[in-house]
């Protein structure tokens, strides 16, 4: 299915965009010093990607291109008169090609992309200046926009010292957190007058701090606070945000006051199927829906099958996803089903997203109510949440994201265990993705974190 719709979305995309999907040329590298700063320019056929680190003891600067190739011919440099020992290069990854600066001294770095202007086509720059000197202020005769990326490592030398400078394109995962009802909607209640919109805000909050403490995460709360939000603005509030996972919170009840035990949902087909329809009657606001690619375009019936197979795609990563938070769930509390199940929910029904909707309990339970206001078993909750959430996105990181970069780079204190409590893998697996003999690390040294423990 994904297979699928990859091939139509490339059969969507336009020409023009065919150019990144090739490598790209260096052509030349040219040294420069001026005043306290050295200067770096690779002289490029076009735009790409970068991303770049310092490391210490020896020190060195270190930038990879992605899908770069160089013509061939290794420039004559003169280092004298420059930071630079020497420049060494080799091939990463298969296609990508990593520069190594190695450093007289330690030194601050900052990396940036000149578009073509003046008679010049595209160049990568790479500054190097002291860390007590202050960086050069540089005209442009033309504005140059920048990403939040480019913008956060332009101020990396600002970073307090032997902390990783930011890696361009990479980005925290979004976490957008739902607390049912709220305001005006009470929700459920209890026998004891415990109200659903209450205990699930608390459980919310409660999953807020964990992801905040996660590496390479972050959290969007949908609601919070007391107040009332539309079913429809609270996947639109995540859309905007560009949440990587929607999760909304909830307690159930039913009549017979037996009833109890937590349950996990995604959207049924049939749901999807309804919402398909309504996008499909206002294609302006679904143009980003199905990977960017526009549907104002196409005819009724390559629309219909690019959301229906985004949409079948979302459900089927929903389902992959709340597969892992029913068993976390398991741990902590008696379940009323032991598998996913799917509901046509309107808080679901985002193509793009793959969402679930967590019923924790039965409020309607005088047994499970009392549990609802204990803020030690909501904190429980919360924790088999996150580590069904966490189990996923190791196993299945969006590109561009710092956990699918998964790199470590060794600091003064390092060790293999803290590492990999960090990563959530363990001591065999970290040993066996890097060859590892020992356990015994120096400054510097890369580690490959891997996705999937063993």
């Amino acid at each position: 299915m994904r297979q699928l719709l990859c091939m139509l979305l490339l059969c969507a995309l336009p020409l023009s965009a065919s150019w990144a999907l090739s490598t790209v040329k260096y052509n030349s590298l040219r040294v420069g010093q001026h005043d306290n700063q050295t200067k770096v320019v690779l002289d490029l056929a076009g735009p790409i990607k970068y991303k770049y680190f310092a490391l210490s003891k020896p020190d060195r600067f270190v930038v990879d291109l992605i899908d770069v190739v160089g013509t061939g011919n290794k420039p004559k440099i003169n280092y004298a008169n420059t930071a630079i020992k020497n420049i060494r290069s080799g091939i990463r990854n298969g296609n990508d090609l990593r520069l190594v600066l190695e450093l007289k001294q330690s030194l601050k770095g900052n990396v940036y992309l000149l578009k073509p202007a003046a008679g010049k086509g595209n160049r990568l720059v790479i500054e190097l200046l002291s860390k007590s000197s202050k960086p050069v202020q540089r005209v442009a005769k033309a504005p140059v926009k920048r990403t939040v990326q480019q913008a956060q490592a332009a101020i990396a030398p600002k970073i307090k010292k032997k902390q990783l400078i930011v890696k361009q394109q990479q980005r925290d995962i979004i976490i957008a957190i739902d607390a049912g009802h709220g305001g005006i909607d009470p929700g459920a209640k209890g026998h004891k007058g415990t109200r659903e919109k209450d205990v699930v805000l608390a459980i919310a909050r409660k999953l807020e701090k964990l992801v905040k403490k996660e590496d390479g995460m972050r959290p969007l709360m949908i609601r919070d606070g007391d107040h009332f939000i539309k079913l429809a603005n609270r996947k639109e509030k995540a859309r905007k945000h560009k949440a990587d996972f929607f999760i909304s919170i909830h307690a159930d009840a039913f009549p017979d006051k037996r009833a109890k035990g937590a349950s996990v949902y995604a959207l049924s087909q049939r749901g999807a199927t309804s919402e398909a329809a309504k996008l499909l009657a206002n294609r302006e606001n679904a143009s980003d829906l199905v990977g960017g690619v526009s549907l104002d375009d196409k005819d009724d019936m390559l629309a219909s099958v690019l959301l229906d197979l985004s949409q079948s795609a979302t459900i089927e990563d929903s389902l992959d996803v709340g597969s892992k938070v029913v068993k976390s769930l398991g741990g902590v509390a008696k379940l009323h089903k032991r598998t996913v199940q799917q509901a046509g929910f309107a808080v679901l029904k985002s193509p793009d997203i793959p969402s679930i909707l967590v019923e924790t309990a039965f409020i309607s339970n005088p047994t499970e109510e009392r549990n609802l206001r204990s803020s030690a078993y909501q904190q429980k909750l919360a924790s088999a949440m996150m580590s069904g959430i966490r189990s996923y996105f190791i196993s299945n990181p969006p590109s561009g994201t710092r956990i699918a970069a998964r790199e470590h780079v060794i600091e003064r204190g390092d060790t293999l265990s803290t590492i990999a409590s960090r990563y959530h893998v363990s001591l065999k697996t970290l040993r066996v993705a890097n060859r590892l003999k020992s356990d015994s690390l120096r400054i510097g040294q890369v580690l490959q974190i891997p996705t999937r423990d063993s």
